[in-house]
């Protein structure tokens, strides 16, 4: 396959309601799409870098300037090359993993639609559907958190994901227990919230039977989180911690983890999320796909990644609506608390135009 050219799509959609978390509140998503261009066929896929260097230090101008300095003319030096190669080629520039992603994965995606093969089939997926749980954020009240809970539990999500932070943890989850009962798959996100220091306090959500608590500490910090999977009996879940298969082999080497969350921006593409499956069902360590707000072009990608069977813990892909009013493909929409994965070549939507343009603020053509 020879890259012709790469066009970057910068959309912004308004969220249904605000979305918060320990990094902040966020009203809308600002994404970078990408539609690689070859003579065979076009691919897509999503950066899923944030507006600001919050989550990670990337965001989104710099992956777009990254992708059009560095990324995408490497590959079109490169001449001829498969999906598989990209990487390789990409491997020069340092970091960057959620640019690198996008373009792999527009590049795959462009490659298996010549092929006529879908990513689900291509990454090794053995279900047609995955169980679907949804991320609810920090609230202004707990009578708040409760109810928006009520609501996803009666559109059937599977499983409740809390995010947490010092002040907003123990009672909002314990509200949620009392409430609900106890055979609601419950978690619990901290997104790098707390210190080592607060293993004590982090105790005290043990009672409450949480099928994780995901990333509670510095995503650097792996000696600390061995200490504190020692000091409470909650599983810890390392989510922006794992960065590759070699992180997480680690983090698994030194008990760090009990389980890992699977995000292939964080990770640098979803073929590194295979590698990284593969090593934790060798390992025996539950994994799942967490999200990062996606339209429905990273979120159709991620539900063949979340096929595979290592996943066995309902994941963050959630419905369209779960965020956006209008997603840019056709939504996904909830049936009895699963999402179909898309069975068509390469990704399996498209976006729609009319949609698409309408939330376009910026586009840029690149050519090799």
């Amino acid at each position: 396959m020879k890259l012709t050219g790469v066009e970057l799509r910068t959309v912004e959609l308004p969220l249904v309601a605000p979305f918060r978390t320990s990094f902040g509140t966020q009203t809308v998503r600002e994404a970078l799409l990408l539609r690689a261009v070859t003579p065979e066929a076009e691919g897509w896929g999503e950066c899923v870098a944030m507006a600001e260097p919050l989550y990670s230090s990337e965001y989104l101008e710099g992956c777009a300037d990254v992708l059009r300095r560095y990324l995408i003319p490497a590959l079109g030096r490169a001449g001829t090359f498969d999906a598989n190669a990209v990487a390789p080629l990409l491997a020069p520039f340092r970091g960057h993993r959620m640019a690198k992603a996008a373009l792999e994965t527009a590049v795959l995606d462009a490659e298996l639609r010549a092929r006529g093969v879908s990513l689900a089939r291509e990454l090794g997926a053995v279900h047609d559907r995955v169980p679907c749980g949804v991320s609810v954020g920090i609230m202004d009240s707990i009578p708040a958190l409760v109810d928006a809970v009520a609501g996803y539990l009666e559109t059937g999500y599977v499983r409740i994901k809390l995010k947490i932070e010092p002040g907003w943890d123990v009672e909002p989850v314990r509200a949620v227990r009392e409430r609900f009962g106890d055979d609601v798959l419950l978690q619990v996100d901290a997104n790098t919230a707390y210190r080592r220091g607060d293993a004590r306090h982090l105790a005290k959500l043990d009672p409450f039977d949480l099928l994780l608590i995901e990333q509670p500490l510095d995503e650097e910090d792996i000696i600390g989180h061995a200490q504190l999977a020692q000091a409470i009996s909650t599983p810890v879940c390392l989510d922006e911690s794992i960065v590759s298969a070699r992180s997480a082999a680690d983090a698994i080497a030194l008990g760090a983890c009990a389980i890992v969350n699977i995000k292939p921006g964080r990770v640098g593409g979803y073929l590194e999320s295979r590698r990284i499956h593969d090593l934790c069902v060798a390992h025996d360590i539950p994994v799942w796909c967490g999200g990062m707000l996606e339209t429905g072009i990273g979120r159709a990608a991620n539900l063949a990644l979340a096929a595979l069977p290592g996943f066995t813990l309902p994941g963050d892909t959630s419905a369209s609506d779960r965020y956006y009013a209008t997603d840019v493909t056709e939504p996904f929409r909830l049936d009895d608390g699963h999402l179909p994965v898309p069975t068509g070549p390469g990704l399996g939507v498209d976006p729609v135009p009319d949609a698409l343009n309408a939330v376009t603020t910026r586009t840029e053509w690149i050519a090799v």
